[in-house]
């Protein structure tokens, strides 16, 4: 499958590209907060020290972190760490299995963290994702929302990963999993690489569902690469915000007007010591 660039964004939000007259008319800046951090960007290096990486982190004048792992500490030691640098943790990440077989211990985590938010970014399956899947998922995540809402006070959130984008009906799965989910207990986080991959356009689906997605992934995918539906491709081909092939501005544009919250960069690549400066300086060099 082909990998078209996305027209659709470009058109539906037109005028927010760099360079363009309505920027250079306007001046103001089209992300106007930091952007926040996915831990598993520096996975490797907070498994050998966590305070330290937290202080590369703060250098880059980054304080919400989205937590996929303990690395071997317990929550209130990362807590300690975020508290000591005036870092928070926003959200948490854990596995499917976690989130409903062990619902209480991740809702105690969380709230040690300091989170609002407890994610899953992957339904364990084989083969293509199917309607019964879907309808598996739908359940899981309903009674999975309302125990971390009614017991802790958390949002859970889903954060889509390619293969949910099959085709059901007049849309996706990825529609079914949104339109049967309580929006009271299930909310989502965006992966812009995730939607674009499979074929999709990112703005367009925030625009679709306003509310819905709280949360985002900001990564951008290397040019000439050629997505599908598995949910997979090489981290190398995670590039620097603003240089690989998704329109960034039109999926930023339909986030704030949609009510997304927090923002976090994740980059998998080994390159991203020298992207991660890259992505938050294109990041301010934004307007409107």
């Amino acid at each position: 499958m082909k990998i078209k660039h996305l027209t659709l964004g470009a058109a539906l939000f037109a005028g927010l590209s760099c360079g363009t007259p309505a920027l250079a008319q306007k001046g103001k800046p089209l992300f106007p907060d930091e952007p926040g951090m996915v831990s598993y960007t520096y996975r490797r290096s907070l498994s050998k020290d966590v305070a330290a990486t937290l202080d590369t982190i703060k250098a880059l004048k980054v304080t919400d972190m989205e937590f996929s792992s303990l690395f071997g500490k317990t929550a209130a030691e990362i807590r300690k760490a975020l508290d000591e640098r005036g870092m928070k943790c926003s959200s948490f990440g854990v596995q499917y299995d976690d989130a409903l077989n062990k619902t209480q211990e991740v809702g105690n985590n969380a709230k040690a963290l300091g989170a609002s938010y407890v994610r899953v970014a992957w339904v364990p399956h084989k083969g293509p994702f199917t309607l019964e899947m879907a309808q598996k998922t739908v359940e899981d995540f309903n009674k999975i929302g309302k125990q971390l809402k009614d017991e802790f006070g958390l949002t859970f959130c889903y954060h889509n990963h390619g293969y949910e984008f099959e085709k059901h009906g007049d849309g996706t799965l990825m529609d079914y999993i949104i339109q049967n989910t309580d929006p009271k207990y299930v909310s989502f986080e965006l992966d812009m690489l995730w939607t674009f991959f499979p074929g999709q356009d990112p703005a367009a689906l925030i625009a679709k569902y306003p509310g819905r997605f709280k949360l985002m992934h900001m990564k951008d995918l290397k040019k000439g690469v050629v997505g599908n539906m598995s949910g997979g491709t090489p981290v190398e081909n995670d590039v620097a915000l603003g240089t690989g092939q998704i329109d960034i501005p039109a999926v930023l544009k339909a986030a704030r007007k949609a009510g997304v919250k927090h923002y976090y960069i994740e980059d998998e690549s080994p390159s991203y010591a020298a992207q991660v400066p890259q992505s938050i300086a294109y990041l301010k060099s934004l307007k409107y």
